[in-house]
C-alpha cells in the first residue's frame, strides 16, 4: 500500500472547528465502469497500479441512463471547451456528479449548468470546476500535494480533488452544508479527503503550508490568511471582485520573493463571507 503523507489524516479541532474525517476503513475498491473508458482515451490513472478510490458501489441513480457514458460525452465535451489537463479530465470522468445533487435534479447533473443544492448555494458548472483545478494543478507534473478548499459545498470538487491531490483539507461555514457533504462523500470512502466546520476566511493554518487552495465563494480580495498558508511556488485560485465590480477569476502564485497575481475571465460565484451559520 502506498505510504500516507507525514501530515496526520486526522486533525485536533481549531478555533472552536470541529474536524469530520471520511471513514479510512473502506470496503474493498472496486473500478468505476467508466474507468475503462477513459484509460482508452489515453488519460492517466491517478493512482498509479490501483483502481480510483472514487469508486462507491453501483446503486440506482434515478437516472434511467446510463450514466459512465453520459459523464464520457461531458468529458468529451469538456476537452473541446479547452480543458487539456489529463488528471483533471480523468477526475471529471469518474466521479459521479449525479449523486452531489437533489434527485429531482439529477437528469440536469452532466449539463454543464450549475445547480441548487440548498441554503441559496450552488453546485458549479462542471467547465467551471475543471477550469479551476487545471488552473490549480498549472505546471503539475503528477499529484499535488495537500490542498485547501474553500466553501465544501455539497462535497463534489472535494471529491475531484482527492484525485488530484494527495490530501485535501475543505472548510464549509454552513453547518447545513457540512452534514450534508459528509453523507455525499460517504459512499465514496476517501481516506484523503477531510471535512472541516470553520471559517474559511482563516483558512486552516494547521494544515499550512498548502500546494494549491481553491476557493468557491469570491470577496472583494483574497484574505492575508490564504496568502500566509500557501506554499512557496503553490498556486491560489479564487474569485475576486475587480475595481469594475464584478467577478473575475484570479490566479496567485507565491514567490520567494513575493506574489504574481493574474487576473482571468469574469465568474460568478456565491459572495465570500465570515462566520460560522
Amino acid at each position: 500500500m502506498k505510504a500516507r503523507p507525514s501530515f496526520p489524516a486526522k486533525l485536533p479541532p481549531a478555533g472552536g472547528q470541529t474536524a469530520a474525517s471520511l471513514s479510512p476503513k473502506a470496503a474493498p475498491v472496486h473500478p468505476h465502469p467508466a474507468a475503462g473508458l477513459v484509460a482508452r482515451n489515453g488519460l492517466p490513472s491517478p493512482m498509479p497500479g490501483r483502481s480510483s478510490p472514487v469508486s462507491a458501489r453501483p446503486v440506482s441513480s434515478g437516472l434511467g441512463l446510463d450514466s459512465s457514458a453520459v459523464r464520457a460525452r461531458m468529458v468529451a465535451k469538456l476537452a473541446e471547451q479547452g480543458v487539456q489537463d489529463l488528471w483533471v479530465l480523468q477526475a471529471m470522468g469518474q466521479v459521479e456528479r449525479h449523486r452531489f445533487v437533489e434527485t429531482a435534479l439529477a437528469g440536469q447533473a452532466y449539463e454543464d449548468t450549475s445547480l441548487p443544492i440548498g441554503l441559496g448555494q450552488t453546485i458549479s458548472k462542471p467547465n467551471v470546476v475543471a477550469r479551476m483545478i487545471e488552473l490549480l494543478r498549472q505546471d503539475a507534473p503528477g499529484k499535488l500535494g495537500r490542498v485547501l478548499e474553500i466553501g465544501t459545498g455539497c462535497g463534489y470538487q472535494a471529491a475531484l480533488l482527492s484525485l488530484v491531490a494527495s490530501e485535501v483539507y475543505s472548510i464549509e461555514r454552513l453547518r447545513g452544508l457540512h452534514e450534508k457533504a459528509k453523507k455525499n462523500l460517504l459512499p465514496f470512502r476517501l481516506p484523503n479527503v477531510h471535512l472541516l466546520l470553520g471559517d474559511g476566511m482563516l483558512g486552516f493554518p494547521k494544515g499550512a503550508p498548502y500546494a494549491g487552495i481553491i476557493s468557491a465563494a469570491g470577496g472583494d480580495d483574497v484574505p492575508l490568511a490564504w496568502l500566509d498558508q500557501l506554499a512557496v511556488g503553490a498556486r491560489l485560485v479564487a474569485p475576486t471582485v475587480t475595481a469594475s465590480g464584478h467577478q473575475a477569476l484570479v490566479v496567485i502564485r507565491k514567490t520567494a520573493t513575493g506574489f504574481d497575481r493574474q487576473v482571468l475571465e469574469a465568474v460568478h460565484f456565491v459572495p465570500l463571507k465570515s462566520g460560522i451559520a
